[in-house]
């Protein structure tokens, strides 16, 4: 990362234990403690908004989803044999468990 390009700046309250280890990291990756912080909290922020986003759906998925949902469309010949076939199980299985 260029120090050119840096323009913006924050600021963070450590513990003194929580420092020196982050300049212990830092200094195993010959990194300075600003660069080493930088790099390892862009890389948690992408990987956070990675997770959010493969967890939420975007606008037209979302519309899609909800109007399969509200507006479902009619069961298929595959899905209307399986009724059939649960529904047949189930009568056989209630008979037998009459029959006792």
């Amino acid at each position: 990362m260029a120090t050119a390009l840096r323009t913006e700046r924050t600021e963070a309250r450590l513990l003194p234990e929580q420092k020196a280890r982050i300049e212990q990291a830092a200094s195993l990756k010959g990194l300075s403690l600003s660069d080493f912080m930088v790099q390892h909290a862009d890389e948690a922020a992408i990987r956070t908004i990675q997770q959010h986003m493969s967890w939420t759906l975007e606008a037209e998925d979302r519309n899609v989803f909800v109007q399969a949902l509200l507006n479902p469309p009619a069961p298929g010949t595959r899905l209307r044999a399986a009724a059939r076939r649960y529904k047949s199980r189930l009568s056989r299985e209630q008979r037998s468990l009459a029959a006792k």
